[in-house]
């Protein structure tokens, strides 16, 4: 296996071009033979099948029988999408999805070319969308070992398991450079050293490629670089810094013939990513030399301005070639033939990009393939196989880092008594992280992870068997003092947009953590936190109150991989040693000083940071002052896609307790579907559809179905309440109530405050998103005890109506234009 270790100078030199100088000679990914194929099957092409050749539909949007009858070039699952909708499909049901969609593909009844489909796949961390399959530990924590030949056996393993489901093409690998930790996609990044980034790029697209998937080197350019961390946001630096820093992983990945490149969603100064030739075609393949095809990213196109996911020019002109429309690809298709037409697209621009994706189609062997079950013989046993999770626990182990070990406290003899506690202790959802089965990683149980190891399960498996024992906060008894208290805990999965934060303090999302360290420290007990994140974090205070702090990262299906490192052998021996260091410097603040806009500059452990197994090295107690912000009174409930605040239910009379997943849920009688919808980026809106039940209420029986927010412990809003505080949401009226709408804000059912918000409804333009104001004077006023709210918004119809929720928030300040008075939503008597 070819490793590239490419020193950041000789980087520089490849990827600056003086204006003087001659673009790179690059060598061609196809030989002669595919070239004269490729133009000899273009020849033959219609219009039609060119640009059906250039559309990418998502699963849940493109049978077997469109790609029978349109001739698409490619389909892909995102995340969360599974065959049949089904989140525990088995590999057989991928495989026979992928063989429909293969021999629905080469038909050419219908007249479509017969070109076979290409089928891709986010298996960022693993095949992540599969239930059983392995998860390696996310990019970041693979960024601490320093290690480009496991990394690449990652890639190869990932590829294997890929490749046993029929799929052909993976959407990686991420060579972001994160400099704004606050970015959600932190956790995707290597490092914040683009030498390190490049170091793995090379090597994961050789090993990818060599299993015969093809591999995506993304996402062009700049993600990693947008200011204040905003995903999808602007990049302001020079074209030579962008470059030089941002592309630096993507040299690599050229010279090892990485077959396709993902524009990115964000700008650069500005300008649209997906629109801007002087990236995509200038710099991409004229300076950089890149002769693959580029795919656009999640309706990416319909991002630049002046166009829509169905309908943009500017960016095929600029250089995409592949266009991922999930459910637009129709009208897509209708677009492209007119504006082809109207000569505003060359029969030239659709040639080329065509003839660059049924290269890669020659290259990687796909037309001459069996149908992908055939393909996959042989490979099943590869999902979670026993080498695969030892790998992925080697991974584990090795990404470590250990911050502080005062007293050389780690690692532990694990024949002590020890008690392990913290939220995330038993959670293999936490430990995964984002882009997990669902594309945000929530909505997950330790069952939907069979063959995995939790965290506790690997601390416990190895101190019982060297004749220790694990206590757990509830199963400790009483007078048992333990050697030590070891606390997991750490964020809860998220992927792009939803997890952007504005600060980097740890004690603005959970104190959890904390108050366990302090609770047990002061009680004399030595203390280990075992810290699980896909980010640096500023937590002085939680480093303060350890005796030993681990950065575990998102470690995977392989938590053992952390007793690994956290426990000697039986003998006393030390059984692996720490060898993980910082892949990214870790903060001393919560916010950059001088401009919270800017990345956080304080560091209190440099990049490449890690004491080894045994270190006595004590770290001094550390700052706890928040440079930023410390709180705010406002109260997200919805925001981006997630559920910020409270857990969200839906219901109706036969059960009003059915969780809202990542992907919906329904009520009981079907009379309420909630569905994720896009607004202004990927899934980050639901929709509420109330509909005629399919199971009828007995007769006298409540018809209404209901959506609300619900509190385990009561929250005090009166305050707000006092100040002018409202209740603000954004949203689109789609179909309008044939029935009262009522919003209620619950102090403990049948304590409540309910308005009457069907005028207001009507009011309003439909199919045009909007915010209102609500103030919370009116709930209190119509009977809501504002100190001890319980759910804090309940939306309750029995009639129909579907309405579009982007976010909904408790604040002190309505948005302007958004306030209306009491009387626009009536109180009802209840």
């Amino acid at each position: 296996m070819k490793t590239l270790r490419l020193a950041l100078p000789v980087l520089l030199s490849l990827v600056f071009v003086a204006a003087c100088s001659e673009p790179p000679n690059t060598e061609s990914t196809s030989n002669d033979s595919t070239a004269a194929k490729v133009e000899a099957l273009l020849a033959e092409m219609t219009l039609d099948q060119k640009i059906a050749q250039m559309v990418q539909g998502e699963i849940k949007h493109v049978t077997p029988e469109d790609l029978r009858q349109y001739g698409l070039g490619s389909v892909l699952n995102g995340g969360g999408s599974f065959p049949n909708n089904d989140k525990h499909a088995t590999v057989d049901d991928w495989l026979a999805l992928a063989d429909a969609y293969y021999e629905a593909s080469v038909d050419t009844s219908a007249g479509s070319a017969g070109i076979p489909v290409i089928w891709g796949t986010d298996a960022v961390h693993g095949h992540n969308n599969v239930i059983g399959a392995t998860l390696f530990p996310h990019n970041i924590a693979l960024g601490a070992m320093n290690d480009p030949e496991v990394v690449a056996d990652i890639a190869a393993a990932t590829a294997r398991e890929v490749k046993a489901t029929g799929i052909d093409w993976i959407f990686a690998p991420t060579v972001a450079v994160a400099k704004d930790y606050r970015w959600g996609r932190t956790y995707e990044s290597y490092s914040s050293d683009p030498a390190l980034v490049a170091s793995y790029a090379g090597g994961m697209v050789e090993a990818m490629q060599a299993e015969g998937v093809v591999a995506t080197a993304k996402h062009f350019i700049g993600d990693g670089a947008t200011y204040a961390g905003d995903d999808q946001g602007d990049a302001r630096l020079p074209l030579e810094t962008l470059v030089a820093e941002h592309g630096a992983g993507y040299v690599p990945a050229f010279e090892a013939g990485v077959m396709s490149v993902m524009a990115s969603f964000n700008s650069w100064n500005g300008e649209k990513v997906h629109g801007s030739r002087t990236l995509l075609t200038d710099v991409l393949r004229g300076d950089m030399g890149f002769d693959g095809f580029v795919v656009s990213d999640w309706n990416g196109i319909g991002q630049v301005k002046g166009c829509t996911a169905d309908n943009c020019v500017q960016a095929i002109n600029a250089g995409v070639d592949m266009i991922m429309v999930p459910e637009d690809w129709k009208s897509l298709i209708a677009n492209m033939k007119a504006q082809v037409a109207s000569g505003e697209i060359t029969e030239a621009r659709i040639d080329e990009a065509v003839r660059r994706i049924l290269t890669v189609k020659f290259d990687i062997g796909l037309m001459s393939r069996d149908k992908p079950s055939v393909e996959a013989q042989g490979l099943v046993e590869q999902i979670g196989s026993d080498a695969h999770r030892s790998l992925a626990r080697e991974a584990v182990r090795r990404s470590q880092v250990l911050l502080k070990n005062d007293g050389g406290l780690l690692p532990l003899d694990p024949k002590g008594t020890y008690l392990v506690t913290g939220h995330a202790a038993d959670d293999i959802g936490i430990q995964a992280g984002g882009w997990t089965i669902s594309w945000q990683g929530t909505g997950n149980a330790n069952n939907d992870f069979p063959g995995a190891t939790s965290v506790l399960a690997g601390l416990r498996s190895q101190i019982e068997a060297a004749g220790g024992t694990v206590y757990t906060s509830t199963s400790m008894p009483e007078g048992v003092t333990p050697d030590a208290v070891l606390v997991v805990y750490g964020e809860t999965p998220y992927a792009e947009g939803q997890g952007d934060l504005w600060s980097l303090s740890w004690r603005m999302d959970d104190n959890r953590g904390l108050d366990e360290l302090k609770r047990y420290q002061a009680m004399g007990l030595p203390t280990v936190s075992l810290f699980l994140t896909g980010r640096p974090r500023w937590m002085n205070a939680e480093i303060n109150a350890s005796d030993a702090f681990v950065v575990s990262w998102l470690p995977g299906s392989e938590g053992e991989g952390v007793a690994d490192v956290v426990l000697r052998a039986a003998d006393g021996s030390v059984q692996h040693e720490f060898t993980g260091k910082l892949p990214m410097a870790w903060p001393n603040a919560d916010v950059n000083a001088e401009d919270p806009n800017l990345p956080v500059a304080d560091m209190v452990f440099p990049r490449g940071y890690g004491l080894g197994s045994g270190v006595d090295q004590t770290v001094a107690t550390l700052s706890e002052q928040h440079v930023g912000r410390t709180e705010t009174t406002d109260e997200a409930l919805f925001s981006a896609g997630a559920v910020a605040s409270g857990e969200l239910y839906i219901g109706d009379d036969m059960n009003y307790e059915v969780p809202v997943g990542p992907r919906g849920a329904a009520t009981q009688r079907g009379g309420l579907q909630v569905s994720v919808i896009d607004h202004r980026v990927q899934e980050d809106s639901l929709r509420l559809t109330w509909q005629a039940p399919t199971l009828e209420p007995k007769e006298g029986a409540d018809r209404a179905s209901q959506i609300y927010w619900f509190y385990d412990s009561p929250k005090d809003f009166a305050s707000q309440s006092r100040v002018g505080g409202v209740i603000e949401f954004e949203w689109r009226l789609m179909a309008a109530p044939t029935a009262p709408v009522t919003l209620r804000m619950d102090c403990g059912y049948p304590c409540v405050g309910a308005l009457d918000i069907t005028g207001l409804l009507k009011s309003k333009p439909q199919q045009e998103w909007y915010r209102v104001a609500l103030p919370l004077e009116c709930f209190a006023t119509a009977g809501t005890k504002m100190e001890a709210v319980t759910a804090p918004a309940v939306i309750t119809t029995a009639g129909e109506m579907t309405l579009d929720l982007t976010e909904a928030v408790i604040s002190e300040a309505a948005t302007d234009g958004a306030l209306v008075a009491c009387t626009a939503a009536p109180a009802i008597t209840q």
